[in-house]
């Protein structure tokens, strides 16, 4: 794809799933890569297979590190480090902090790093990994996908305000795929995600389809789109199955 070809990239959450196939997937390309996980020794044999540089920490704060690892330039940014928070209105405090400062803030602070240098230069990509929860719901996890839908309202609100500046952004929303996260989903994510998974290799070509045709919201399960669709259609209704989904997990000892 040309449009990577040797540029700068850095993909947050790489140590496994949608992370580090993302990363295979933009050095396969030909683009530069920076790796990024709270744990370096866990993104090191990625970083050797690809040829990518390490800069490990907390996501929200690497961006510096990361543009002089590259050289000097981030070209693409994905924000793809995230927390599978379960729970419900109930869950602790810290939990709700934990997921609100993982899946939306550490969004926030990369772009205001990024933003500048982008909109002087004329062109930047922020790529958010966010989830159909973030479009849809999800059951059993309510700090989830509340932050989720915060995650899809950030990069919504970046694509309309920067958009006639250069600036490139993709909301990618699948529902479950074969990583750690999914197993973290418990009996919820059997019952709703696990019959439809996917690889993480199909997000990462979903995404890379989405940036040739220029679309912000990258669905590597098409059928999201008519799910959304409905929801808009008839709100009562898609809470009325969802519930129906609710009582069903509950059924089985949720």
């Amino acid at each position: 794809m040309s449009t990577v070809q040797g540029a700068g990239v850095v993909v947050t959450g790489a140590g496994g799933g949608i992370g580090a196939a993302l990363a295979r997937r933009f050095a396969a390309e030909g683009a530069r890569v920076v790796v990024n996980d709270l744990d370096a020794a866990r993104i090191a044999p990625l970083a050797e297979e690809i040829g990518a540089a390490v800069v490990a920490g907390d996501a929200s704060g690497i961006v510096d590190a990361a543009r002089d690892a590259l050289g000097g330039t981030v070209d693409v940014y994905c924000a793809n480090a995230g927390l599978a928070s379960g729970g419900d209105a109930f869950a602790d405090e810290d939990v709700w902090a934990a997921a609100w400062d993982v899946n939306v803030m550490a969004h926030v602070r990369a772009a205001r790093a990024l933003l500048p240098d982008w909109l002087e230069r004329g062109g930047g990509r922020f790529v958010s990994t966010a989830s159909a929860a973030g479009l849809l719901t999800m059951i059993g996890a309510a700090p989830y996908s509340v932050t989720k839908h915060g995650a899809v309202a950030f990069a919504e609100w970046l694509a309309l305000t920067y958009r006639h500046r250069g600036i490139k952004v993709h909301a990618i929303c699948p529902q479950g795929v074969r990583t750690d996260m999914l197993t973290a989903a418990g009996t919820a994510g059997e019952l709703v995600l696990a019959p439809t998974a996917i690889e993480p290799e199909a997000v990462a070509d979903a995404l890379f389809d989405a940036m040739e045709q220029d679309r912000f919201l990258v669905l590597p399960h098409p059928e999201v789109a008519g799910f959304y669709r409905a929801r808009a259609k008839d709100p009562d209704q898609w809470i009325g199955n969802m519930n129906h989904l609710q009582r069903k997990w509950e059924e089985t000892g949720a």
